[in-house]
């Protein structure tokens, strides 16, 4: 039974992914938005509560700013996903077939937007808020880029690491905070851990038995989706 933060990621560890939110999207979600309808129990565990304890809302940040064992970023069906670093590689084998970001521009695989916005990600940690004045993008950009940044998470190309405050030209902060992002590379290596190179193809069929083990009724079509990106 989930109580807290602690006992999500003890239990995502041993799934090993899951849909960001409580929409299980036809594969599985740790905790859905349902959950607490049905006869379950006794947890505190409540959506949008603000408690960072107990609200599942909460702990998509929590996992990247206090943990070194999860990823949580835009992966699965173009909307938030988590993925631990044990299953992280056979998702990466997957979605990038050993291509580097170079390789996949070259034969059309990514857009001209995307290939900007990696450009000013590449080498550091950049807010959302920072790539889009570093790029020049404005209101009239605001589709392309949207579109663009959701392309490189899915590919596993950039990935969210956190979030950042804005500040004004006095060094004040204001307004929400806004996400930082990172290659994946760049995420991993800052929590010690390299990548291995796996078959794409063997990968595919790991993700895929883990899936039916944690939903046997989910659709061959989805689980393609779901894994292929």
């Amino acid at each position: 039974m989930i109580q807290n933060f602690e006992d999500f990621c003890r239990e995502l560890n041993s799934c090993g992914f899951s849909m960001g939110g409580g929409n299980a999207k036809g594969i599985f979600a740790l905790i859905d938005y349902d959950w607490l309808n049905r006869d379950l129990l006794d947890t505190p565990v409540k959506w949008h509560c603000g408690d960072p304890e107990v609200d599942p809302w909460e702990w998509r940040m929590r996992v990247l700013e206090e943990r070194s064992d999860i990823a949580y970023s835009k992966v699965f069906f173009k909307t938030s996903g988590f993925i631990t670093k044990d299953w992280y590689p056979y998702f990466y084998a997957v979605r990038r077939n050993g291509e580097t970001f170079e390789e996949a521009y070259e034969r059309g695989g990514i857009s001209h937007t995307a290939k900007r916005i990696y450009d000013i990600v590449r080498d550091g940690y950049v807010a959302l808020h920072e790539i889009k004045a570093l790029g020049g993008f404005g209101k009239e950009d605001k589709s392309s880029f949207d579109r663009a940044m959701v392309e490189l998470q899915m590919g596993m190309f950039i990935t969210m690491t956190g979030r950042k405050q804005k500040k004004n030209k006095y060094g004040i902060e204001y307004g929400w905070n806004s996400t930082v992002f990172t290659t994946v590379e760049n995420f991993w290596a800052e929590r010690n851990f390299e990548i291995p190179d796996l078959d794409a193809d063997e990968s595919y069929e790991k993700i895929r038995q883990q899936i039916l083990l944690l939903n046997p009724t989910a659709e061959e079509k989805i689980i393609r989706k779901f894994i292929k990106g």
